[in-house]
């Protein structure tokens, strides 16, 4: 085993493993010294950081921080593994692959060869050693695009998930929600809701309503119902229109399981969309969400720091080439992510990690209201995000999801990060926006009496 030291001064830091340097060269979070595994000084934080840049990226192919043998996500992250695009970096370090990544030779095609060569381990580690800026320098190269009903990801382009949550599923403030969301040219991303059960008739009735107004609008986008794999795996068995398989995932087996997942289900959920064929520009068709700390709550981390864990659940997101992948980022509260700063710095990180695997990364810039952190935090974030390229947000209605109970981002922060970035919707959603007059010249336009979206804002209860 080798022996993973720094010298600082007259002092010797020491560290038990690979698992423990790499926890300890996190940078400081609640989630971490909950789990007893965070740096106990800013010392031993630099010190960490200093051992951690001399680790060959190789090392990380001999020494699995959660055992090959007692988890599939693991497996699935060695022997998935590609040698061949590796090669470019496989003589370096830790440190020396951070001074690759912010060179000039680090191109948007060099960082997509090099994908399939990286585990989610080699990408947090090197996160490790990088400032925010670095972070946004990157993940701002690297373009993932997926296509369904649109494209996404695209340079110059952001995409929004227009997100019209209920608390009871009423089928009229549902309505409203995306009507006003689509007045504000969201939705091109996924016009998707939580249910607020995950009652399988009302998640089908829920698939019908939302099929029935795109196919009525002719909107180039797809809907989402983002219930539990297995009730919609039963919607696509009675006949549902499902365009998106959607589930919650994380990067070890044990948390997985507590989400009532493996990979086997979730191959027989990939199958199963792509056998309905429902997408017309692309077939990706999955949609993920993760977060850093869901292992630790589920005491599913093995030991390993969350944002490690965080990365490998992008590496499973990666077997299915999904159309939609993002972090949760402030979501699951201040006992992992304490306050504003935390959250910023989650956010990045996860959408850098993400994008160097090559997964098709959003983020839902969002805390809860017991977290030290207000709207600005989020406005940061958002803006930050935006400039590294991000490829899509939330859309809430006044960014307060009233079922589930967090702060996100509105229709009109949205709006914010693409008028002063100047990115502009997916391509085939902007044409759409435009011919309906929500759009001109990527500026918004107002609806007056009459236009065709009111007659959606409050809807029949059917027979």
């Amino acid at each position: 085993m080798p022996e993973y030291k720094a010298t600082l001064g007259a002092t010797v830091h020491r560290f038990d493993d690979l698992r423990d340097l790499m926890a300890r060269a996190s940078p400081a979070r609640s989630g971490d010294q909950l789990a007893g595994i965070a740096a106990t000084s800013s010392e031993q934080r630099v010190a960490a950081r200093i051992a951690l840049a001399e680790v060959p990226l190789r090392r990380f192919l001999e020494e699995q921080l959660v055992p090959y043998e007692s988890d599939e996500i693991t497996r699935l992250i060695v022997d998935g593994f590609d040698s061949a695009a590796f090669a470019p970096v496989a003589g370096q370090t830790v440190g020396e692959f951070r001074d690759w990544l912010l060179g000039q030779a680090a191109t948007g095609p060099a960082l997509a060869a090099l994908s399939p060569g990286l585990t989610p381990e080699m990408v947090a580690a090197v996160s490790k050693l990088m400032r925010n800026q670095d972070l946004i320098a990157v993940a701002r190269r690297r373009r993932v695009v997926t296509a369904f009903r649109n494209t996404i990801g695209l340079a110059g382009r952001l995409s929004i998930r227009l997100q019209p949550n209920h608390p009871t599923d009423d089928p009229a403030g549902i309505a409203a929600s995306i009507v006003d969301g689509l007045g504000y040219a969201a939705g091109d991303a996924v016009i998707g809701i939580n249910p607020a059960s995950d009652d399988p008739a009302r998640m089908r009735e829920l698939l019908h309503r939302l099929d029935e107004l795109r196919t009525a609008l002719a909107i180039p986008t797809q809907t989402c119902v983002l219930a539990h794999v297995t009730t919609t795996l039963a919607a696509i068995e009675a006949g549902a229109p499902v365009d998106l398989v959607f589930q919650s995932i994380g990067g070890t087996q044990a948390l997985n399981r507590s989400f009532g997942i493996d990979i086997a289900l979730l191959d027989e959920a990939h199958d199963a969309a792509r056998s309905l064929q429902r997408g017309t520009v692309g077939s990706n068709c999955m949609y993920f969400e993760t977060g850093q700390g869901s292992a630790l709550s589920a005491d599913a981390h093995h030991g390993v720091d969350q944002q490690t864990c965080e990365a490998r659940a992008h590496a499973l997101a990666r077997r299915y080439a999904p159309l939609l992948v993002n972090t949760v980022v402030g979501f699951i509260g201040p006992e992992y992510l304490y306050d504003g700063k935390q959250i910023v710095r989650a956010g990045l990180e996860d959408h850098f990690c993400a994008k160097l695997l090559g997964v098709p990364m959003g983020c839902d810039v969002c805390y809860t209201n017991h977290a030290e952190a207000d709207q600005d935090d989020m406005d940061d974030l958002m803006t930050l995000l935006g400039v590294a390229g991000c490829n899509f947000f939330m859309g809430v209605p006044g960014a307060d999801d009233i079922m589930l109970g967090y702060q996100s981002t509105s229709f009109h922060d949205a709006h914010y990060v693409r008028e002063v970035l100047g990115l502009r919707p997916a391509p085939e959603f902007e044409s759409w926006a435009e011919s309906m007059g929500l759009l001109r010249d990527n500026r918004l336009r107002s609806i007056g009496p009459g236009h065709p979206l009111l007659a959606y804002a409050t809807p029949t209860t059917p027979s």
